[in-house]
């Protein structure tokens, strides 16, 4: 049943809709998959209630509605709570408020709700082309506002677009200032959502024979590293990651708890240290990855017994910290504890690997001696190193050690640390990434998921915890020249596998763009989204603020601001005595000067129609050309009927008396 027109008219729902479209859209991969074709559902609704005048819905229409959203919701997510629900439920709100929008504030109620789906954009993605994207949406937003305040339709789509950006230019320099001298705070200043973590992919604090392997199929970049002087070689480059103590035979689990907690720890370095800084990416666990071995904790971090460093918080966002390590060292820290889970294996397990062990033993007791036998174990035997090994079942270790023979790192360091244990040496488990791509333009490291590593660690008595890489043994290369060297995989820069020569020209062009692209995601991490406490402090330190605090931050930014709206205000002042013209008429005065230019000049006071009259009486030749543009120009200006401006505009062009 149709009713009295509906607010507001169709062209200004059209641009309502086009902007809740737009920054909905983003979100079609973390929805349940009936909230998208629910919400254009209402908006075509909304849409065919506008264009044929129907009804709105009443009230008990809109209740039920809502009651059956809000079911399907719960049963979806299994709560109302956390990120993906939140935005599902915010969405769907967007939707029913269309249903039942009938006046100016509804509709200003869904703008602002359309400026706030575009921020939880960002709890998924803090990229560039995520920000790109984001600010068109917000310029479309905009002229969304604009055009509700343009009831006449009297400004064309390209005004309302012109309009929208230079009020958005007008607040950038505001923007910089509040993000410049706004307090940053250390440590995350709200708690994200469980499910804020879905997705992440990265190292774990266990580890099952094929997990780093499938790691190392990806190319998702794990954390970058700037070194401040010399880049240590490649085969000192360990990232060390968690811990592996406790082991059932299958999995390995750290298996310690991290009581005490040290700020920096007794070694004896031996060599030159090596400073750096790492852009970590978020990964939603607490380690943080540090070059083998580092001496202090970072800001926000401390460091454990196994000499593995944690952070205060689960890292949800980009993280950036400074360290010192050095890649000779001496470290003797050993506990009664992690002793007896350093000897510990699983009973009924293994008996061929042990059956090995206890014959190298027996054959020569020296420590030394048990692991050269295991590193040539591993060297002289048929061992093959690859990230496609095959499958184990019962005994993973024996499997591997006297079956398969195929494995990746995580095979290696298992197996060793089986053996030494066997022999009755201490060993570890620890995990990690070995080495990273330089990119020269920043001279920085990309250490990616492809990169992830597992090497062990025994203890010998007066030398302490020394390193000890099975890898090495079995594909040296992987540990002087990288995983690419290794294991190659296919140039993919297109998303289909293509097998090209190094030297190709096509291969060069790729990696320098690559480079080029990873290089402003790197200053837009530094600058951006890893602009926290620590480069707050150095910019402001850089523009001569030292010691500013807090307070000091939060005066500048009032008095700041203060100034540029009282600088913009005298800018407009000044602007208001300015005539300033609509499009439709500039055409009308450049018809105007047209007939002045002979001698036919229109005079101050007369209007449209009455110029039109005298002209045709003096000039009857030029009464059609005239009477035609005239009529064209009331109708555009006076009538806001903007689809004859074009007509306008031609007619005037072609106009020559």
């Amino acid at each position: 049943m149709k009713t009295s027109l509906l607010f507001p008219s169709l062209s200004t729902l059209l641009w309502l809709m086009a902007t809740l479209v737009l920054v909905v859209l983003p979100h079609v991969f973390h929805l349940a998959w009936w909230i998208l074709p629910t919400f254009f559902a209402l908006i075509g609704w909304r849409y065919l209630m506008t264009r044929k005048q129907w009804r709105l819905p009443n009230r008990r229409s809109q209740f039920g509605l809502a009651l059956l959203i809000l079911l399907g919701l719960s049963l979806s997510y299994g709560t109302w709570f956390g990120r993906d629900a939140s935005i599902a439920l915010l969405v769907i709100l967007c939707g029913l408020k269309l249903l039942e929008m009938k006046n100016q504030r509804d509709f200003l109620l869904l703008c602002f709700l359309s400026y706030f789906l575009i921020i939880t954009n960002f709890l998924y993605s803090q990229s560039i082309p995520t920000a790109l994207y984001m600010g068109v949406v917000m310029l479309v937003a905009t002229a969304t506002l604009i055009s509700l305040s343009d009831t006449n339709d009297r400004l064309l789509t390209t005004q309302r677009f012109r309009l929208s950006a230079i009020l958005l230019v007008q607040a950038v320099p505001v923007m910089l200032v509040l993000f410049v001298l706004f307090p940053r705070v250390a440590g995350p200043f709200w708690q994200l959502p469980k499910d804020a973590g879905s997705g992440i992919t990265g190292l774990s604090d266990n580890m099952s024979l094929g997990n780093v392997s499938k790691l190392s199929l990806s190319n998702e970049i794990a954390f970058r590293v700037k070194f401040e002087g010399e880049i240590p070689p490649p085969a000192q480059l360990y990232w060390r990651g968690p811990i592996l103590w406790w082991t059932d035979g299958r999995d390995w689990k750290t298996g310690i708890q991290h009581y005490r907690r040290y700020s920096e720890i007794n070694i004896q370095p031996s060599g030159k240290p090596f400073d750096y800084t790492i852009t970590l990416e978020p990964h939603h666990e607490n380690w943080l990855f540090a070059l083998d071995l580092p001496i202090k904790a970072p800001l926000g971090g401390h460091i454990t017994l196994d000499y593995q460093v944690l952070a205060t918080f689960p890292v949800r966002q980009l993280m950036r910290y400074q360290l010192r390590s050095y890649t000779g060292y001496r470290a003797s820290m050993m506990t009664r504890q992690q002793y007896l889970l350093s000897k510990q294996l699983p009973k009924r397990k293994h008996p061929r690997a042990r059956a090995l062990a206890k014959k190298w033993q027996q054959e020569n007791p020296l420590p030394e001696a048990i692991v050269q036998r295991a590193l040539q174990h591993f060297n002289q035997a048929p061992f093959v190193y690859t990230y496609t090994p095959a499958l184990l079942f019962d005994d993973p270790i024996d499997e591997f050690l006297f079956e398969t023979r195929t494995g990746f790192c995580e095979h290696y360091a298992a197996a060793f640390t089986v053996l030494m244990r066997a022999a009755g040496i201490p060993a570890r488990i620890v995990t990690g990434y070995m080495g990273g791509t330089l990119n020269p333009i920043g001279d920085y490291l990309i250490v990616r998921q492809r990169d992830a590593h597992a090497w062990s660690e025994i203890w010998l008595q007066n030398k302490g915890w020394i390193r000890v890489d099975p890898t090495a043994a079995i594909a040296p290369e992987r540990i002087e020249q990288g995983i690419d060297i290794a294991l190659p995989t296919a140039f993919t820069p297109l998303g289909f596998e293509i097998d090209w020569d190094k030297d190709s020209t096509l291969l060069k062009m790729w990696q320098q763009v690559r480079n080029t692209l990873d290089a402003v995601n790197n200053g837009w991490n530094q600058w951006v989204i890893g602009y926290g406490p620590t480069r707050q402090r150095q910019l402001l330190d850089s523009l001569g603020w030292k010691g500013i605090d807090w307070r000091g931050m939060i005066t500048a930014l009032v008095i700041i601001i203060a100034s540029l709206l009282l600088i913009y205000a005298a800018w407009m002042f000044l602007r208001l005595p300015l005539v300033v013209r609509d499009p439709v008429q500039q055409v009308y005065l450049r018809f105007c000067k047209k007939l002045a230019r002979h001698d036919l000049p229109r005079l101050s006071h007369e209007g449209p129609l009455t110029y039109a009259a005298r002209i045709t009486a003096s000039r009857p030749d030029l009464a059609i050309p005239i009477q035609k543009i005239i009529e064209l120009y009331v109708q555009t200006r006076y009538r806001s009927q903007s689809q004859t401006f074009s007509q306008l505009r031609k007619a005037v062009r072609q106009f020559h008396p």
